[in-house]
């Protein structure tokens, strides 16, 4: 029997300390990634402002990730929240998991003074843009990207 009070998952800001799961995330979105360099980037990413949400289960576990960033623009009156990364373990998908750490994600970019929030999403992950839609987001760019050489 399922006890229904019991919340099937919880959303918090990922810690330097959730680096094994969130290393594990980043490489089931498709970005091998490991602990190391996930610890190394951390505190650099996160004193540039960027933020992580998690999903936990109730035992513990990290079911989803999302990682935010916030950018002023130039062309835009205020500034502009983006979901830079979204993945939820394929064991638990269907279960609302992305749903509700987008909807952490929106909160907490509207209560930083965001007027917009985008997704990036890479060309290949046609179900996440079905997923995006479905939430209300509307395609209304494309992204260039191109690997630039050291400066070595």
């Amino acid at each position: 029997m399922v006890d229904s009070t019991t919340p099937a998952h919880t959303i918090r800001p990922a810690v330097a300390t959730d680096a094994s799961e969130l290393a594990r995330l980043v490489t089931a979105l498709g970005h091998p990634t490991t602990v190391s360099e996930l610890v190394d980037r951390w505190e650099p990413w996160t004193t540039a402002g960027n933020t992580a949400l998690v999903a936990v289960m109730p035992d513990g576990a990290l079911a989803g990730l999302a990682t935010l960033h916030q950018t002023v623009v130039l062309h835009r009156p205020e500034p502009v929240g983006r979901i830079t990364a979204l993945v939820v373990d394929a064991s638990v998908r269907g279960q609302g998991i992305g749903r509700s750490l987008v909807a952490a994600a929106e909160s907490l970019l509207a209560n930083a003074g965001c007027g917009s929030l985008e997704i990036t999403s890479n060309v290949r992950l046609t179900e996440a843009h079905s997923f995006y839609c479905h939430l209300g987001y509307e395609q209304t760019s494309f992204r260039f990207a191109k690997v630039l050489a050291s400066a070595d």
